[in-house]
């Protein structure tokens, strides 16, 4: 077993260890979304479309930023305050290889409660599945990862868990904003609904994908791109010390 598989399965096992986090990451997503759902007047037709069917992308941008913004900077930066990091500096460990098995324990933690947001939403309130699933699963995917590579870089760059979560707040309040979170994208000015279709999380593309007309290739691109780009900047800057 790799160092590497070995590291990710130890953090795979002390994210189980720790209820909260796991109730918080699987079933917030969809208990917000049957919150909001219960709110008088989200599920009546108005013009042809319903409130509750346009809030439930935005929901998948909270649990994104949540997660990739606010949990996985607080974990690293809560290791190097406790000397964990110290400790795996006289390991063979490569820093690298902690970046990665945080990012897949929590990427797989936000696609599960993704799922059940969708399970939830269609349970409940009749919210149509994604039309074009492909299209959608690798929106998300790229999304998701270039979300937690911001979260990576403020690990990276913070050395408290407070400065960790400030970090991270100057990239959660734009991306909630942007991903229509505060106000429904469909009422925000023209020109930043352009802006936000080409930030991470990609909720443009999300949207597009759910609705079946299909996410735009350069939306895409762009959000590969943030991907890999904060993700290789986050490995090159993060120290053990």
């Amino acid at each position: 077993m790799s160092a590497l598989t070995k590291l990710t399965t130890t953090e795979a096992k002390l994210a189980l260890r720790s209820p909260l986090y796991t109730a918080f990451g699987v079933l917030f997503p969809a208990a917000l979304l049957l919150g909001i759902g219960a709110i008088p007047g989200m599920t009546e037709v108005e013009n042809g479309r319903r409130f509750i069917d346009g809030w439930a992308p935005s929901m998948i941008v909270v649990a994104l930023g949540m997660l990739g913004l606010q949990a996985i900077p607080a974990a690293v930066a809560t290791y190097r305050e406790t000397g964990v990091l110290r400790r795996l500096a006289t390991t063979p460990v490569h820093p690298a290889n902690l970046l990665i098995a945080q990012l897949v324990v929590h990427v797989t933690t936000a696609l599960l409660g993704i799922g059940l947001l969708l399970v939830a939403g269609a349970a409940v309130f009749d919210i149509p599945g994604p039309r074009d699933p492909l299209g959608f699963l690798l929106a998300l995917v790229l999304g998701t990862v270039s979300v937690f590579s911001l979260g990576l870089l403020s690990a990276a760059l913070a050395k408290t868990a407070k400065t960790a979560s400030g970090v991270a707040m100057i990239a959660f309040i734009p991306i909630m904003f942007f991903g229509g979170v505060y106000v429904p994208r469909q009422f925000l000015p023209e020109v930043v609904q352009r802006i936000g279709a080409y930030l991470p999380p990609g909720v443009q593309a999300l949207q597009d994908s759910w609705t079946g007309a299909g996410a735009r290739p350069l939306q895409l691109v762009v959000l590969a791109g943030a991907a890999i780009g904060t993700a290789a900047l986050a490995a090159k800057v993060f120290r053990w010390e």
